[in-house]
């Protein structure tokens, strides 16, 4: 049996992971909850906040236990899991009497007689699925017999609407290559407003990681604008989602580097090119597109690449910015006065989530903002999202310029976090060029 102190190492180890694991590549994900022994990767699953694709990669490759410890866990919400509402709920739902008389008309029979065939199942998602998913479910409700290929050749010729494809994702039984298929064709047209939802719902969904989503979704427009998604009154990012999305897209766009020329270009193809992000980056990189239809970004696309381009702005404030970043080293007579502090100083702009993410130590509280926002019920209840996105965007700026996608280099960051007393940087400086870790005085 474990002692007290084996205890709360292993809980501080799990709470250290699960911040790192946010801004590490999906395969470090895999690797370092291989690597943690149970009782760490029990309070992982069971208590800490995780990131969604976390979730998906663990619910994917872990046991059992695991998937019942993470089913159980409250900071895990709106996802399908073990004893949670999920897609079976869907497959449950009735289809309303007033609906069955115009399908009746459509297909020529009724269509309880015999299951649905996918022609004839593919044929009644292109014409209800307009406006949203819910006619699209009370079809699916009927008893069908789906064939992902012939559903993905038919989709590939002619893109179902946005509503079908997002209820095709909450109630079938797809395997993750339909669903990588469904998000690879261009929403039609007419789904403007809403081409949007399938991507999120499938990764709340967990059949999709936010990095699996950048590798499947087309066109590149729609991958840039999803890292950056504007507020709307419709389904949308959360804001741990939001920043998850931001840190696959900054991944994918990594081999842009700082080159203001290739950003421009990728800025002068991306409205017109149809394929995939990662296809736009390397055509960019190594000169090969075709000259653009000339076609010009909207004002939409034109702000998300700004966003997740880098920059070197700096806020103003001079000698009250010096102090400012000066307290971000000296801990106050309480985390509530801490708090009031940095919440004041990022009012007053005099801080951004950058200089939190360089400056404030330990690392492990930099990297958590409940330590310098205040904890709240919820992460999407953060009211500095500006904030939040940027310290996330750093983290993941510093910890992949350090580490890559060296899965040992994680594992021995995580494994000096718990106990580092110097800021991030300073930690990523140690293990990156060896010798002593520990940051204490």
């Amino acid at each position: 049996m474990p002692t007290a102190e084996q205890d709360r190492t292993s809980r501080r180890l799990a709470w250290c992971v699960a911040h790192l694991l946010r801004h590490a590549p999906d395969h470090v994900v895999v690797d370092m909850t291989r690597r943690l022994d149970r009782p760490t990767l029990k309070y992982l699953c069971r208590d800490e906040w995780l990131a969604a694709s976390t979730v998906t990669l663990v619910l994917r490759h872990a046991g059992a236990d695991d998937r019942g410890y993470i089913a159980r866990n409250p900071r895990v919400v709106g996802r399908p899991l073990p004893g949670l509402p999920g897609p079976a709920r869907y497959a449950r739902r009735r289809t309303p009497p007033e609906l069955l008389p115009l399908l009746r008309a459509e297909l020529g029979r009724d269509p309880g007689a015999q299951p649905l065939t996918t022609a004839e199942l593919t044929g009644l998602l292109r014409r209800h699925g307009r406006r949203g998913p819910r006619v699209p479910l009370d079809v699916l409700a009927l008893p069908h017999a789906l064939a992902p290929e012939p559903l993905l050749a038919e989709h590939s010729r002619l893109p179902l609407p946005a509503g079908s494809v997002e209820a095709l994702l909450l109630a079938a039984d797809l395997p993750r290559e339909a669903v990588a298929g469904l998000l690879a064709v261009p929403a039609a047209p007419a789904d403007a407003r809403s081409w949007h939802r399938p991507a999120v719902r499938a990764v709340r969904m967990g059949r999709l990681t936010h990095e699996e989503l950048v590798t499947h979704v087309a066109p590149a427009r729609h991958t840039l604008l999803l890292g950056h998604l504007p507020a709307r009154r419709s389904l949308r990012w959360t804001l741990p989602e939001q920043a998850g999305m931001q840190t696959a897209v900054m991944r994918a766009l990594r081999p842009l580097g700082d080159d203001p020329r290739l950003w421009a270009e990728l800025l002068r193809h991306a409205p017109g090119h149809p394929g995939p992000l990662p296809a736009l980056v390397a055509g960019v990189v190594d000169g090969t597109l075709p000259e653009p239809d000339g076609a010009e970004a909207d004002p939409e696309l034109t702000r998300a690449v700004r966003h997740l381009a880098p920059t070197a702005a700096e806020p103003t404030g001079d000698v009250e910015r010096e102090l400012a970043l000066a307290s971000l080293a000296v801990p106050m007579e309480s985390v509530e006065e801490d708090i009031r502090w940095v919440r004041d100083c990022l009012d007053r702009g005099l801080l951004t989530g950058i200089d939190v993410i360089r400056h404030k130590l330990p690392a492990c509280w930099a990297l958590d903002e409940d330590h310098w926002l205040g904890e709240v019920d919820h992460p999407d209840r953060h009211d500095h999202a500006g904030a939040v996105l940027a310290a996330h965007a750093e983290a993941y700026r510093l910890l992949t310029v350090a580490l890559g996608e060296d899965p040992e280099a994680w594992w021995r960051t995580a494994r000096t976090l718990p106990d580092f007393a110097g800021t991030l940087p300073h930690l990523l400086l140690r293990v990156t060029e060896g010798g002593s870790v520990s940051g204490r005085p």
